[in-house]
Formats: C-alpha cells, sequence, structure tokens
C-alpha cells in the first residue's frame, strides 16, 4: 500500500474517484459502512465492491433505521446511510480484502442530516464554533484505558444474578494452581509501569499499537495502568474534533480484535474489578485559528483569558456533560474518592486530583492545553466531545471565570474546606437529572435538538436507570439476608 510521502502513513483515499480507483488497485472484495447508533456503539453492513460508483456516494444506500437504539419509530423507519469518502481505511481483521468507510445519516425525504447521528451533532459543534469567529479547529486528546481481561461471566435472571471475571495477572490469582504458577501478580493500585514480566500484556498493547498505526492512527505511547488484571492504556496523538471521533471507535475495534486474537477480551467498561482502579478517559483539548494556539498566555499555568474561560464553561456545565462523558450506571462506580478519579470540580496546574488539569510539560504555546480528568471511555466519543466544545464556547462567551485554582492535594482536604467544592454526580441518575436543568449551553447552533436531549434522557432512563433500579444485586444478600 501506498504510504503518506511526509508522516509514513498509509495513504487511504479521499474522494470518491480515489476509492473507486483504490479498489481496483488494490483488489478490494467488499466495502463495508459503518455507523455510530445514538448510544454509542459501532454499526455496519457489506456490500461487494463492485456495487461502489459515482452515484452510491451522491445518493447513498437505504436502511431500516427503525432497528438502531434510539433511533426512528418503525412508521418513519427509511434512513439514508452517506459514505463520507475521507474516512476509508482497509480493515485489519476481515478474512477478504475489505475497505471499511464510517458514514453520515440522512432524512430519505429531506436529504438533511440525521439530528440523533452523533457524527452529524459533532460537525454541527464544529460548524457552530466556526460561526462564531472564536476559533476554527477544536483539537482533542482521549487518554483511553481499558482491561485485558481472560474470562468474563454473567447473567442475570428473575432468581439470580452474577458476575465473574478473570485473569492471570489479577492478584487473587497469586495461589492458584497454575502448573505452575510463575508468579508476578500486579498488586491493587500498582500496575503503573513496571516491566515484564509483571507487565504480562506489553505484547498485545504493542501489536494493538502496530495495527492502529497502520490504520494511520498516530500514537504517542502505551503502557499498562494503575491496576491489577491487565489494565491498560494507549495514548492517541491529538487531532481535530471530528477526525478524533473516527479515530476513537478505530481505537475500540482495534483493542477489542487484537484481544480476542489472543484468546483475551477487553473491556471499556469504567468499573469491572472491585476495590481497585477504574477506567477513566481524561481528554486534552485546545482551541486554535488561523495556525495559531488560543489557549497560550500569560495568566495561572500559561493560559490565556480565553483558555480560562473555556475552563470555567466546562466547569460550569460539567454536571451536565457528565450524562454523555459518564453515560452508564457503571461510570458512578469508579467516580468515588480514593481511587484517582477526580471527584471534585475544580482546576489546577499538575494535580491530578483536579476535574481540569493544566498540563505543564512543555513551555512551547502550541502545547498548552487543558485535560478533563473525569470522563471514562464508556462514552460515545462525538456526544462528549460536542458537549465539552459547546460548554467550553459558552464560558468564553460569557466570560465565565472558573474561581481559583486548587493546588493542594484535593484528598487529603477536610470536611469545611470540600464543602466549597461542587462534586460531579453520584449516579447516572443524578447526572440525567442535570443534564435535564442545564442544556441551554447546548441547544446554540441547533448542535443538539431538544429532541436528541429529550431522547437522551428518556432511554437512560427507560433502559439502564430503572432496570437497575428494580433489580437486586449479590452484596445486597450479605447485607440484608437476615433482616
Amino acid at each position: 500500500m501506498a504510504t503518506d510521502s511526509k508522516s509514513g502513513q498509509p495513504a487511504f483515499p479521499k474522494k470518491p474517484a480515489e476509492v473507486m480507483k483504490f479498489i481496483k488497485d488494490y483488489e478490494i472484495e467488499f466495502v463495508d459502512l459503518r455507523f455510530l447508533d445514538f448510544i454509542g456503539m459501532w454499526q455496519h453492513f457489506t456490500i461487494p465492491a463492485e456495487e461502489v460508483d459515482k452515484s452510491f456516494f451522491e445518493n447513498g444506500l437505504g436502511f431500516d433505521g427503525s432497528s438502531i437504539r434510539g433511533w426512528q419509530a418503525i412508521n418513519t423507519s427509511d434512513m439514508l446511510i452517506m459514505p463520507d469518502p475521507t474516512t476509508c481505511k482497509v480493515d485489519p481483521f476481515m478474512q477478504a480484502q475489505t475497505l471499511a468507510i464510517i458514514c453520515n445519516i440522512e432524512d430519505p425525504i429531506t436529504r438533511e442530516p440525521y439530528t440523533r447521528d452523533p457524527r452529524n451533532i459533532a460537525r454541527k459543534a464544529i460548524s457552530f464554533m466556526q460561526g462564531t469567529k472564536v476559533a476554527d479547529t477544536a483539537y482533542f486528546g482521549p487518554e483511553l484505558e481499558f482491561f485485558i481481561l481472560d474470562d468474563v461471566r454473567y447473567d442475570q435472571s428473575p432468581r439470580a444474578g452474577y458476575y465473574f471475571i478473570d485473569s492471570e495477572e489479577g492478584i487473587w490469582n497469586s495461589g492458584a494452581d497454575e502448573q505452575p504458577n510463575l508468579g508476578h501478580k500486579l498488586r491493587h493500585k500498582e500496575g503503573y509501569f513496571p516491566t515484564p514480566p509483571s507487565d504480562s500484556m506489553h505484547d498485545i498493547r504493542s501489536e494493538m499499537v502496530s495495527v492502529l498505526l497502520s490504520l494511520g492512527i498516530s500514537v504517542e505511547a502505551h503502557h499498562h495502568e494503575v491496576a491489577t488484571a491487565g489494565q491498560a492504556e494507549i495514548d492517541m496523538r491529538f487531532a481535530p474534533m471530528i477526525q478524533m471521533g473516527d479515530n476513537m471507535k478505530w481505537y475500540k475495534y482495534v483493542v477489542k480484535n487484537v484481544a480476542r486474537e489472543h484468546g483475551k477480551t477487553a473491556t471499556f467498561m469504567p468499573k469491572p474489578v472491585f476495590d481497585d482502579n477504574g477506567s477513566g478517559m481524561h481528554i486534552h483539548q485546545s482551541l486554535w485559528k488561523n495556525g495559531k494556539p488560543l489557549f497560550a498566555g500569560k495568566g495561572y499555568a500559561g493560559l490565556s483569558d480565553l483558555a480560562m474561560h473555556y475552563v470555567g464553561g466546562i466547569l460550569k456545565h460539567a454536571r451536565a456533560i457528565c450524562a454523555f462523558s459518564n453515560p452508564i450506571t457503571n461510570s458512578y462506580r469508579r467516580l468515588v474518592p480514593g481511587f484517582e478519579a477526580p471527584v471534585n470540580l475544580a482546576y489546577s496546574a499538575r494535580n491530578r486530583s483536579a476535574a481540569v488539569r493544566i498540563p505543564m510539560y512543555s513551555p512551547s504555546p502550541k502545547a498548552k492545553r487543558i485535560e478533563t480528568r473525569f470522563p471514562d471511555p464508556s462514552c460515545n466519543g462525538y456526544l462528549t466531545f460536542s458537549a465539552m466544545l459547546m460548554a467550553g464556547l459558552d464560558g468564553i462567551e460569557n466570560k465565565i471565570k472558573p474561581g481559583d485554582p486548587l493546588d493542594k492535594d484535593i484528598y487529603a482536604l477536610g470536611p469545611e474546606e470540600l464543602s466549597n467544592i461542587p462534586s460531579v454526580p453520584g449516579s447516572l441518575e443524578e447526572a440525567v437529572k442535570a443534564l435535564e436543568e442545564d442544556h441551554e449551553f447546548l441547544l446554540k447552533g441547533d448542535v443538539f435538538t431538544e429532541d436528541v436531549i429529550e431522547t437522551w434522557i428518556d432511554y437512560k432512563t427507560e433502559n439502564e436507570i430503572n432496570p437497575i433500579r428494580l433489580r437486586p444485586v449479590p452484596y445486597e444478600f450479605m447485607l440484608y439476608y437476615d433482616v
């Protein structure tokens, strides 16, 4: 495959004519069409490569939108999938030579972009930002953490419910008869940066990185994370927001499929292991205009006034943002004190216990950015990035001040000091309530619509919050069976 002369990465096609030539030149057999459902899972269907012609890009293909979570009613189910030729990549896992294309969704009657398509919401957020003349580019760099496990089992019935996970690296297997057990099990909270053999996942992560690089996705580093049981992190290089939304879906796809090829399973569920650190997704972000960074200045931690107002917007709307950035009930098993998750809504330079941190690695203005630390990798990237961008732009528009920085160890503060610091929601129900009460900033420019907000709240309430509320959990038997 040809490579880009500057980056050395694959030169995938960008225009319809280039796609058709690429299909012929590289003997592509199938084209896989991918899009994101409302909740955040990649969906796809596949067509023979010979079906791809000029009209394919102009007219798209029809599909049943009523079968997609959170989308159309059955009486208005017809939808159009419109391939974006700039997103083409050869799938590294399909047996037949397959070209994957990320798609946008349109209404087949009006030909308007579908309001509940997460990628369309992200496109509108960028368009709104550019319309404000504040910035022309929003860079995002999420740091996704995940667990690589050897076994997972779970079930729920009217009379039983359980889950069971296992990892050969887990400290609970220190006494297991593994014939032989070679030791080197990572203790709770001691998984950060040990070398092999304690870090037993190094080669698997390296393979994941190699696959990502082959797809043209730049990676800066990979390492074991804090928890036992194969917790990992791979850091992609920052990219423009919509591109990063695409990259995030490829990231999850690659991680899960490489793990599966090794007979393992990867999960982005934030808190699969009790009494150890959960998986977060710290998000670095910055605004640029005409090729110049806008977050660099002479204020606190080298930030500009614009950046400080952006932080003010993030902190003001953080509880509502959590409905998107921490979107599942399990998210709030992670957002508790004592496990490096920032539950208090404050900002600081270097202090990783703050919800917003200003990294201080480099004095270069181009490196100046903020890092939001409360999100987790279960989220829909397009929606989370869009919500944060809209909150930051609201802060800039209204010159919202973030207050004084908190440079102390937040976890060591006493109750009196903590009482003055707002916190993230304690549950998905609280986050959804916060979104219900605070979403005007998301409606600007018709980026998020009232329908999108209402559908998100209704879906989360009916399909996740209420079902969890109705079911007993195993630990309740430990606590209450003998009442």
